[in-house]
């Protein structure tokens, strides 16, 4: 008699299986038979054949694992009892085994006792199949199981595709984030010099975006011998497109090019000195309207300082109001407020003035320190500025402000700033 081949390698293909090159369908799904009975066995798989199945066979658990090692199948058919490695040994083995996708486990068993099937759950079956089999029954499993794969490969296939979209916006994020980073360098390079002392008054500049870059600008221009133009200006909005309007505006007050400053007009001996600046921001307003083209618009503080007299004459387009720090601790709040620039075609500005006497501080401060959250998020407002600045009254310069920004962050409790924040001092000596 001739001996039957090992069960381990009978392997059943469907007529038409897709591993033939010439085949086009789509890879039919591979069913595991596991059942120490050869007669089950070749009942069950009789039927997968003729539904289409591509059939693999063992008769014990042992060869069945050995088998899923080598070509996981996509659903296993195994019978509970078992000599060696039973049904249940075997389900919790294949669970354990590393693979891809999701394999289906149905338990073939003649239990019915809730205590059984709750323990073949346990073990990680999916369904179970009473012996003897009824093939309309065993279809119908196996459909249900077809649903379940069915769904695992669409979401594993849709995992690919997030996880390949994912690693392409990261790529992408890598790349704008260092764009940002070299943005960031270039934007503070708009502020050239951070401390200036013109010998009868020193300024102090201060510039810290929220994120990369932001739309905060700070600076100070040369206007004749004895003349300086102060200029603090916050772009509505945050990130690149307010930055880039930063950029513009830089051009318009350029310390290093008086002939193309606004705030500058030449004159008859060929040096330059300041227009007044109430004019120079209706300027601005006009040629924000008409020759950027932009929805953004922002607040500005436009000072000219006398380096003689102390006298300081100041435009407040919608920046917060500047304050004095008076040598004997007193502190002065100014401004009426104003528009911003950029809104109103047309629109007018009124100058004020002040002046400042020897020991005397103008502090100008962007809204990102007056409207600083605390981490109960109540704002730092007047009141906290105010006492933050008579804290600090025996500081000058860059020492002051550093001890400023470090107040500022402390109250924030450590956190980011939710604003840009800028900041320029004025302190007279006379």
């Amino acid at each position: 008699m001739e001996r039957e081949k090992p069960v381990s390698a009978q392997v059943h293909k469907p007529l038409g299986d897709p591993h033939d090159a010439a085949d086009p369908q789509p890879r039919p799904l591979h069913v595991l038979v596991v059942d120490d009975s050869g007669l089950q066995r070749r009942i069950v798989s009789a039927s997968l054949i003729r539904w289409g199945f591509r059939v693999s066979e063992a008769d014990n658990g042992q060869i069945a694992l050995s088998l899923c090692q080598s070509d996981p199948p996509d659903l296993v058919l195994s019978d509970w009892m078992m000599p060696g490695m039973d049904g249940l040994e075997f389900c919790k083995a294949f669970r354990h085994l590393p693979r891809e996708d999701y394999g289906y486990f149905i338990l073939l068993t003649s239990k019915s006792e809730k205590e059984e099937v709750a323990m073949g759950l346990d073990c990680g079956a999916d369904d179970f199949l009473t012996k003897p089999v009824n093939p309309a029954e065993l279809r119908a499993r196996i459909n249900a199981g077809m649903r379940i794969i069915d769904m695992q490969r669409q979401l594993t296939e849709k995992n690919r595709l997030i996880g390949s979209t994912l690693l392409e916006l990261q790529t992408l994020y890598d790349a704008l984030d260092s764009d940002l980073v070299q943005a960031k360098k270039l934007q503070q390079s708009l502020v050239r010099e951070r401390f200036r002392d013109f010998g009868t008054a020193q300024v102090s500049l201060l510039l810290r975006s929220s994120g990369h870059v932001g739309g905060d600008l700070v600076g100070f221009y040369p206007a004749g011998e004895t003349r300086v133009g102060l200029f603090a200006i916050d772009v509505s909005g945050h990130g690149i497109s307010s930055a880039l309007m930063t950029a513009r505006l830089a051009g318009y007050l350029s310390p290093g090019s008086p002939e193309y400053n606004v705030a500058l007009t030449r004159l008859e001996d060929g040096t330059h000195g300041p227009l007044p600046p109430a004019q120079v921001v209706e300027t601005l307003n006009r040629l924000v309207l008409e020759e950027l083209q932009t929805e953004h618009y922002f607040t500005l503080l436009l000072a000219d300082l006398d380096l003689v007299s102390g006298r300081v004459v100041m435009v407040q387009a919608g920046h917060p109001h500047p304050m004095i720090q008076r040598v004997d601790g007193r502190l002065e709040v100014l401004g009426q407020g104003g528009l911003p620039v950029g809104l109103i075609e047309g629109a007018g500005f009124e100058e004020f003035d002040c002046v400042l006497a020897p020991g005397d501080r103008l502090v100008i401060l962007s809204d990102g320190v007056m409207e600083c959250p605390d981490p109960a998020n109540v704002l730092l407002g007047h009141d906290g500025v105010a006492t933050i600045l008579d804290d600090l009254a025996g500081l000058a310069g860059t020492s002051f402000l550093e001890a400023l920004i470090w107040r500022v962050t402390s109250y924030a409790g450590g956190r980011d700033f939710p604003d840009d924040v800028s900041a320029i001092t004025l302190e007279f000596v006379g």
